[in-house]
Parts: structure tokens; sequence; C-alpha cells
């Protein structure tokens, strides 16, 4: 098992931000975690690093159990972590190269030197992830979609267990959306050494095939989980966003719009 929550809570400032949340992830399963802003998403994230230790319950990610194991940098090793606040804090003087080689050290920046294995290994991601044409690039000459996939290249230098996207496709326009969730779906794909991923997102519309499974997260609780075809429906979203919404799958992926009231 990858994730096991069992009646976690997390209080912050004598407020409860995450309640009774019980959420269990067997390897080889994809998951979206999807929810509106403040549904207590980032507390979640922060609390599977390890930065946030649980009020309550019991908790264990990639072998580690919280309160009894040693945590810190040994979790974040087993976990690939990419965010906006990892983006943000990639120096824009690095290559595109020297970003993804820094995932094997689990550094921003490149401090020591990599070995051939790790170069040859970082150049194969590059190439996996459509990247290697700008391989020399400086980071932050890139945009917005092809830096995306740099630190999602840097995530896998680690081989993580669980590789967690938080809202990858924040600011990418509709042509790098689609191009960086195919990628998602190539590393999924990857026979023997794909990670587990959970996939953040308060788009419904990025529902992809590989995220067999969704959790419904709201006002800090579980609103539901499951198998996602039988969540991410009309009635069950209706509920869960609390307006009439329809729900349509096109051929392999879900499509939302609100109905008039």
């Amino acid at each position: 098992m990858v994730l096991d929550l069992q009646k976690v809570g997390l209080k912050k400032d004598g407020k409860w931000i995450l309640k009774e949340i019980d959420w269990q992830i067997n390897k080889g399963e994809n998951w979206v975690l999807l929810g509106l802003n403040g549904a207590g998403k980032t507390a979640l994230l922060h609390m599977l690093n390890a930065h946030y230790f649980p009020t309550a319950g019991k908790m264990k990610v990639v072998g580690k159990r919280f309160g009894k194991d040693v945590l810190g940098e040994r979790l974040r090793q087993k976990i690939g972590l990419v965010s906006s606040t990892i983006k943000q804090r990639i120096y824009g003087s690095d290559s595109a190269y020297q970003v993804v080689l820094s995932g094997g050290f689990a550094s921003i920046g490149l401090y020591e030197t990599p070995t051939d294995d790790m170069r040859e290994k970082a150049q194969q991601i590059l190439k996996d992830l459509g990247c290697f044409h700008y391989a020399n690039r400086p980071y932050g000459t890139l945009s917005q979609g092809e830096q995306q996939r740099v630190v999602i290249g840097r995530a896998l230098m680690g081989d993580p267990e669980l590789l967690i996207l938080d809202e990858p496709t924040t600011g990418l326009d509709f042509l790098a959306r689609e191009d960086l969730l195919d990628s998602i779906t190539n590393i999924s794909n990857q026979e023997g050494a794909a990670p587990t991923i959970i996939y953040v997102t308060h788009h419904v519309d990025e529902i992809l095939p590989i995220f067999q499974k969704t959790l419904l997260l709201k006002g800090g609780t579980v609103f539901d989980q499951g198998d996602s075809t039988t969540l991410i429906t009309s009635s069950v979203l209706s509920k869960f966003f609390g307006v009439p919404v329809e729900v349509d799958w096109d051929s392999t992926r879900p499509a939302i719009r609100k109905l008039l009231q």
C-alpha cells in the first residue's frame, strides 16, 4: 500500500483544516484528488510530504508511519512532488538538463557531480518528456508548459514511488495543457517503472483514463471516493458543487457544464 490514512485530522490555529480523512491507495492505482479552492487539498499535500503532522488519526505514506519512523527527507526522497512552489524555487539560469539532474540529489540547484549513469538517465527522461531539444536552454527562458515538463522530469529522476502533480496545468493554454496531459499518460504507461500518481485538480475535464480512482474533498472532509466513472456523474457532482451540473463522458474523458436554474 502506497498510502494509508485512517481518520486523519489536522488542526491549525485552533481550527480543524482536515477531519476524518480515510484514504487508501494501493501500488499501481492512480488517483485524482478533486476539490475547489479552500477544500483542504494543499494542507493534505503538506501532510503527505511530512511538512505537517496529523493532529488525529493514523497515517502511513510509502511505507513510513507517521509518529514511528524517521520522516523528513527520507520520506520526501520517495515522493516526487510537482507544484507551483517547486517551480518558483528553481534557478532561472540553470539549464533544463541541470534542473532534471538536480532531482537525482533532491536539491534545488546542482551542487554535486552527477555520475555517468545519472547523466544518461536525465537525458532519457528529457527525451521521454519531449524536452531534449531544449535541454541546454536556461530554465527561465522556457515557456510555462516547457518548465512544467522539466520539473516533472526532475521529480522522476529520484525514481519516486509516489508522484504528486499539484494542479500542473495552471497557466497553460489549451495545446500546452493537452501535450502535458499526454506526457502524464506516457509516464503512467512505463512498464515496471511507473510511479503511483496523485493528480490534484479542480478541473473535471482533466480526469484522464489512467486515473481509475477519484477522491472528492470538500470543506476538509472526504465527500466521496471510488471509481472515477462511477463518481464523476451529474448527480454526484451536483451535490458536491452545490449547483446543478451535467457531466458527459465524451469518449474517455468527462466534460462538465453548469445547468441554468
